[in-house]
Protein backbone atom coordinates (compact mmCIF):
# COMPACT_ATOMS: atom_id res chain seq x y z
CA UNK A 1 0.00 0.00 0.00
CA UNK A 2 2.28 2.87 -0.86
CA UNK A 3 1.33 5.58 0.43
CA UNK A 4 3.82 8.21 -0.82
CA UNK A 5 3.04 9.70 -3.64
CA UNK A 6 6.62 10.72 -5.17
CA UNK A 7 9.55 11.60 -3.29
CA UNK A 8 8.79 15.03 -2.95
CA UNK A 9 5.09 14.21 -1.31
CA UNK A 10 4.68 17.22 1.35
CA UNK A 11 2.11 14.57 3.14
CA UNK A 12 4.71 11.78 3.93
CA UNK A 13 8.35 11.49 4.80
CA UNK A 14 10.32 8.51 5.67
CA UNK A 15 13.67 8.77 7.48
CA UNK A 16 16.10 7.79 10.11
CA UNK A 17 13.45 9.42 12.97
CA UNK A 18 9.85 7.18 11.54
CA UNK A 19 7.28 7.95 9.55
CA UNK A 20 5.63 10.88 9.24
CA UNK A 21 1.75 11.40 7.40
CA UNK A 22 -0.49 14.37 7.39
CA UNK A 23 -3.99 13.75 6.62
CA UNK A 24 -7.74 14.73 6.64
CA UNK A 25 -9.65 12.57 8.45
CA UNK A 26 -13.44 12.88 9.87
CA UNK A 27 -12.43 14.49 13.11
CA UNK A 28 -10.11 17.41 11.55
CA UNK A 29 -6.46 17.25 9.98
CA UNK A 30 -3.86 15.46 11.52
CA UNK A 31 -0.59 14.68 11.77
CA UNK A 32 0.92 10.86 12.77
CA UNK A 33 4.43 9.94 13.56
CA UNK A 34 5.23 5.91 13.67
CA UNK A 35 8.33 4.78 15.05
CA UNK A 36 9.33 1.04 14.59
CA UNK A 37 12.04 -0.73 16.94
CA UNK A 38 11.41 -3.42 19.24
CA UNK A 39 7.62 -2.56 19.32
CA UNK A 40 5.69 0.14 17.09
CA UNK A 41 5.78 3.36 18.57
CA UNK A 42 3.01 6.77 17.82
CA UNK A 43 2.34 10.04 18.34
CA UNK A 44 -0.12 12.27 16.85
CA UNK A 45 -0.99 16.08 16.92
CA UNK A 46 -4.54 17.77 15.61
CA UNK A 47 -7.98 17.41 15.74
CA UNK A 48 -7.39 14.32 13.84
CA UNK A 49 -4.67 12.92 16.27
CA UNK A 50 -7.19 10.74 18.04
CA UNK A 51 -8.31 8.52 15.08
CA UNK A 52 -5.53 8.47 13.48
CA UNK A 53 -3.72 6.68 16.55
CA UNK A 54 -6.96 4.38 16.77
CA UNK A 55 -6.34 3.43 13.10
CA UNK A 56 -2.86 2.54 13.39
CA UNK A 57 -3.04 -1.23 13.97
CA UNK A 58 -5.23 -1.26 10.60
CA UNK A 59 -2.80 0.99 9.19
CA UNK A 60 -0.14 -1.36 9.76
CA UNK A 61 -1.93 -4.52 8.59
CA UNK A 62 -3.33 -6.11 11.82
CA UNK A 63 -6.70 -6.84 10.45
CA UNK A 64 -5.55 -8.30 7.14
CA UNK A 65 -6.75 -11.98 6.91
CA UNK A 66 -4.42 -13.85 4.42
CA UNK A 67 -4.91 -17.34 5.98
CA UNK A 68 -6.98 -18.37 2.53
CA UNK A 69 -4.71 -17.69 0.12
CA UNK A 70 -3.38 -19.98 -2.27
CA UNK A 71 -0.14 -19.78 -3.63
CA UNK A 72 -0.76 -20.92 -7.65
CA UNK A 73 3.14 -20.13 -8.89
CA UNK A 74 6.51 -20.83 -7.54
CA UNK A 75 7.53 -17.54 -7.79
CA UNK A 76 4.72 -16.12 -5.72
CA UNK A 77 5.27 -19.25 -3.22
CA UNK A 78 8.74 -17.90 -2.65
CA UNK A 79 8.11 -14.27 -2.17
CA UNK A 80 5.16 -15.42 0.49
CA UNK A 81 7.77 -17.48 2.24
CA UNK A 82 10.65 -14.61 2.20
CA UNK A 83 8.01 -11.83 2.98
CA UNK A 84 5.31 -13.26 5.32
CA UNK A 85 5.44 -9.48 6.67
CA UNK A 86 3.66 -8.39 3.76
CA UNK A 87 -0.17 -7.21 5.04
CA UNK A 88 -2.63 -5.09 3.07
CA UNK A 89 -3.06 -1.82 5.13
CA UNK A 90 -5.94 0.25 5.92
CA UNK A 91 -6.32 4.43 5.90
CA UNK A 92 -9.86 4.21 6.17
CA UNK A 93 -9.29 7.75 4.69
CA UNK A 94 -11.51 7.67 0.95
CA UNK A 95 -10.90 11.15 -0.26
CA UNK A 96 -7.01 11.53 0.48
CA UNK A 97 -6.54 8.48 -2.08
CA UNK A 98 -8.92 9.79 -4.27
CA UNK A 99 -7.16 13.30 -4.89
CA UNK A 100 -3.69 11.75 -5.88
CA UNK A 101 -5.25 8.66 -7.52
CA UNK A 102 -7.47 11.11 -10.21
CA UNK A 103 -4.26 12.87 -10.38
CA UNK A 104 -2.36 9.85 -11.96
CA UNK A 105 -4.86 9.16 -14.38
CA UNK A 106 -2.94 8.85 -17.86
CA UNK A 107 -0.06 10.67 -17.35
CA UNK A 108 3.38 10.23 -16.27
CA UNK A 109 4.21 9.57 -12.53
CA UNK A 110 6.45 13.07 -12.87
CA UNK A 111 3.74 14.74 -14.61
CA UNK A 112 1.01 13.43 -11.56
CA UNK A 113 3.35 14.28 -8.77
CA UNK A 114 4.85 17.68 -9.78
CA UNK A 115 0.74 18.20 -9.89
CA UNK A 116 -0.12 17.01 -6.50
CA UNK A 117 2.65 18.63 -4.68
CA UNK A 118 1.64 21.96 -6.42
CA UNK A 119 -2.10 21.59 -4.84
CA UNK A 120 -0.90 20.20 -1.59
CA UNK A 121 1.26 23.04 -1.27
CA UNK A 122 -1.08 26.05 -2.24
CA UNK A 123 -3.90 24.24 -0.77
CA UNK A 124 -3.65 22.09 1.54
CA UNK A 125 -3.16 22.82 4.74
CA UNK A 126 0.23 23.16 7.28
CA UNK A 127 0.27 19.50 9.04
CA UNK A 128 -0.29 19.70 12.63
CA UNK A 129 2.93 19.55 14.86
CA UNK A 130 6.39 20.94 13.69
CA UNK A 131 6.69 17.99 10.92
CA UNK A 132 6.78 20.77 7.25
CA UNK A 133 4.02 18.66 6.02
CA UNK A 134 1.01 19.97 4.41
CA UNK A 135 -2.20 18.04 4.71
CA UNK A 136 -4.12 17.18 1.45
CA UNK A 137 -6.48 20.17 0.24
CA UNK A 138 -10.52 19.49 1.45
CA UNK A 139 -12.74 18.87 -0.93
CA UNK A 140 -14.22 22.48 -0.33
CA UNK A 141 -10.27 23.63 -1.15
CA UNK A 142 -10.81 21.83 -4.37
CA UNK A 143 -14.07 23.22 -5.41
CA UNK A 144 -12.53 26.67 -4.80
CA UNK A 145 -9.48 26.43 -7.82
CA UNK A 146 -9.69 28.58 -10.12
CA UNK A 147 -9.18 27.49 -13.88
CA UNK A 148 -5.82 29.70 -14.64
CA UNK A 149 -4.51 27.79 -11.33
CA UNK A 150 -5.94 24.20 -12.35
CA UNK A 151 -3.61 25.52 -15.53
CA UNK A 152 -0.57 26.49 -13.12
CA UNK A 153 -0.33 22.90 -11.38
CA UNK A 154 -0.91 21.08 -14.81
CA UNK A 155 -4.10 19.56 -14.14
CA UNK A 156 -5.54 19.11 -17.94
CA UNK A 157 -9.51 19.42 -18.43
CA UNK A 158 -10.16 15.66 -17.78
CA UNK A 159 -8.41 15.03 -14.78
CA UNK A 160 -9.83 18.42 -13.56
CA UNK A 161 -13.27 17.81 -14.00
CA UNK A 162 -13.14 14.12 -12.26
CA UNK A 163 -11.76 15.87 -9.52
CA UNK A 164 -14.52 18.50 -9.34
CA UNK A 165 -17.36 15.81 -9.75
CA UNK A 166 -15.30 13.61 -6.82
CA UNK A 167 -15.15 16.47 -4.54
CA UNK A 168 -18.89 17.56 -4.62
CA UNK A 169 -20.11 14.33 -3.64
CA UNK A 170 -16.79 13.58 -1.21
CA UNK A 171 -18.79 13.26 1.94
CA UNK A 172 -20.98 10.48 0.14
CA UNK A 173 -17.78 8.28 -1.11
CA UNK A 174 -16.15 7.93 2.21
CA UNK A 175 -18.84 5.11 2.21
CA UNK A 176 -16.98 3.25 -0.15
CA UNK A 177 -14.64 2.58 2.91
CA UNK A 178 -17.58 0.80 4.86
CA UNK A 179 -18.82 -1.02 1.84
CA UNK A 180 -15.76 -2.55 0.58
CA UNK A 181 -14.76 -5.05 -2.13
CA UNK A 182 -16.39 -4.55 -5.36
CA UNK A 183 -19.69 -2.77 -3.70
CA UNK A 184 -17.44 -0.11 -2.59
CA UNK A 185 -15.68 0.36 -6.20
CA UNK A 186 -18.92 0.69 -7.93
CA UNK A 187 -19.72 3.10 -5.59
CA UNK A 188 -16.57 5.40 -6.59
CA UNK A 189 -17.30 4.47 -10.08
CA UNK A 190 -20.14 6.30 -10.17
CA UNK A 191 -18.58 9.78 -10.07
CA UNK A 192 -17.60 10.63 -13.97
CA UNK A 193 -13.99 10.39 -14.46
CA UNK A 194 -13.30 7.79 -11.88
CA UNK A 195 -12.75 4.19 -13.70
CA UNK A 196 -11.90 0.68 -12.67
CA UNK A 197 -8.16 1.84 -12.43
CA UNK A 198 -8.98 4.65 -10.08
CA UNK A 199 -11.36 3.09 -7.96
CA UNK A 200 -9.02 0.13 -7.39
CA UNK A 201 -6.05 2.66 -6.44
CA UNK A 202 -8.40 3.75 -3.77
CA UNK A 203 -9.75 0.73 -2.71
CA UNK A 204 -5.87 -0.45 -2.23
CA UNK A 205 -5.29 1.95 0.16
CA UNK A 206 -8.55 3.28 1.90
CA UNK A 207 -9.93 -0.63 2.77
CA UNK A 208 -7.12 -2.86 1.66
CA UNK A 209 -9.10 -4.54 -0.87
CA UNK A 210 -7.43 -7.70 -1.59
CA UNK A 211 -9.06 -8.24 -4.92
CA UNK A 212 -8.87 -5.09 -6.20
CA UNK A 213 -6.57 -4.77 -9.70
CA UNK A 214 -5.41 -2.03 -11.25
CA UNK A 215 -6.68 -2.99 -14.83
CA UNK A 216 -5.58 -0.39 -17.68
CA UNK A 217 -2.72 0.31 -15.70
CA UNK A 218 0.38 1.11 -18.05
CA UNK A 219 3.18 -1.57 -16.76
CA UNK A 220 1.28 -3.39 -14.44
CA UNK A 221 0.19 -6.06 -16.61
CA UNK A 222 3.16 -6.36 -18.76
CA UNK A 223 5.04 -6.89 -15.19
CA UNK A 224 2.26 -9.47 -13.99
CA UNK A 225 2.82 -11.53 -17.42
CA UNK A 226 6.49 -11.25 -17.42
CA UNK A 227 6.54 -13.22 -13.78
CA UNK A 228 4.31 -15.16 -14.29
CA UNK A 229 4.86 -16.90 -18.31
CA UNK A 230 8.26 -14.82 -19.23
CA UNK A 231 6.36 -12.69 -21.76
CA UNK A 232 4.12 -9.50 -22.14
CA UNK A 233 0.93 -9.84 -21.50
CA UNK A 234 -2.54 -7.38 -22.00
CA UNK A 235 -5.36 -6.75 -19.64
CA UNK A 236 -7.14 -9.72 -20.69
CA UNK A 237 -4.07 -11.90 -19.99
CA UNK A 238 -3.25 -10.45 -16.87
CA UNK A 239 -6.92 -11.29 -16.16
CA UNK A 240 -7.07 -14.70 -16.76
CA UNK A 241 -3.46 -14.92 -14.95
CA UNK A 242 -4.58 -13.86 -11.84
CA UNK A 243 -8.05 -15.49 -12.21
CA UNK A 244 -7.14 -18.68 -9.54
CA UNK A 245 -6.26 -15.96 -7.22
CA UNK A 246 -9.85 -14.47 -6.69
CA UNK A 247 -10.82 -13.12 -4.78
CA UNK A 248 -7.37 -12.07 -3.48
CA UNK A 249 -5.81 -10.98 -6.90
CA UNK A 250 -4.17 -7.57 -5.67
CA UNK A 251 -2.74 -9.48 -2.82
CA UNK A 252 -1.01 -11.85 -5.54
CA UNK A 253 -0.25 -8.62 -7.15
CA UNK A 254 1.92 -7.50 -4.50
CA UNK A 255 3.94 -10.26 -4.01
CA UNK A 256 4.71 -10.54 -7.77
CA UNK A 257 5.37 -6.64 -7.31
CA UNK A 258 8.05 -7.60 -4.55
CA UNK A 259 9.98 -10.02 -6.58
CA UNK A 260 11.58 -7.66 -8.13
CA UNK A 261 10.48 -9.13 -11.81
CA UNK A 262 9.71 -6.65 -14.41
CA UNK A 263 9.33 -6.41 -17.67
CA UNK A 264 12.09 -5.76 -20.72
CA UNK A 265 12.68 -2.22 -21.61
CA UNK A 266 12.31 -1.25 -25.10
CA UNK A 267 11.89 1.76 -27.09
CA UNK A 268 12.11 5.28 -25.44
CA UNK A 269 10.38 6.18 -22.15
CA UNK A 270 7.24 8.04 -22.37
CA UNK A 271 7.73 11.80 -22.18
CA UNK A 272 6.06 13.73 -19.51
CA UNK A 273 3.74 16.35 -20.77
CA UNK A 274 3.63 19.71 -19.44
CA UNK A 275 0.36 21.24 -19.36
CA UNK A 276 1.46 24.52 -18.01
CA UNK A 277 3.16 25.22 -20.89
CA UNK A 278 0.20 25.04 -23.21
Amino acid sequence: MPLRRGAGDPTFRAGADGVWLAANTPTGPGTLHVRVTDVVEADAWGDGAQWLLDGLPALLGDGDDDSAFECHHPLVAEVRRRRPGIRLGTTGRVWDAVLPSILEQKVTGIEAFRSYRELVRRFGTPAPGTTGLYVPPTPRSILGITDWEWHKAGVDGGRRRALIAAAQVAHRLERASELGGEEGRNLLRKVPGIGVWTAAEVAQRAWGDPDAVSFGDFHLAGIVGWALVGQAVDDDGMAELLAPYTPQRHRAVRYILASGVTKPRRGPRFSPRDYRAM
